[in-house]
């Protein structure tokens, strides 16, 4: 089965992964945190929430699907205080499509500064 890496210019660099690698009709994201296509991490959590949201969305479009195509999602915080913020930002970007979801609560992400990572399972076709 052939295999495709994902990194589209509009999320911001990686350093030693794949935003995404597309097997067949699956792709797989790697978590997506409040980082800006500058390299940046925004500010607040549901700013990072929003951010990490579109970097998603921006890959899924570079692979040839939506959001709508996610099957997955497993999503990681610092603490549960974020959940309403989390809700808000994932009923702008899903809408009633409604993946299967788990959400773990964790002492840190890759940088202290990170509030959310979220990573995803899509299917097109």
């Amino acid at each position: 089965m052939a295999k495709e890496t994902i990194n589209p210019s509009n999320v911001h660099p990686t350093k030693g992964y794949s935003h995404a690698i597309k097997a067949g009709n699956t792709i797989y994201c790697a978590g997506q945190v409040g980082i800006g296509e500058d390299g940046k991490v925004v500010e607040g959590f549901e700013e990072q929430a929003g951010q990490a949201l579109e970097n998603l969305k921006r890959i899924l479009e570079a692979a040839g699907a939506t959001l709508n195509d996610v099957v997955k999602t497993i999503t990681y915080v610092k603490t549960m205080e974020y959940m309403s913020g989390y809700r808000e930002a994932r009923q702008k970007y899903f809408g009633d499509h409604r993946p299967a979801a788990t959400l773990i609560q964790v002492a840190g992400l890759a940088r202290p500064e990170l509030l959310i990572e979220i990573e995803a399972i899509a299917v097109v076709g």
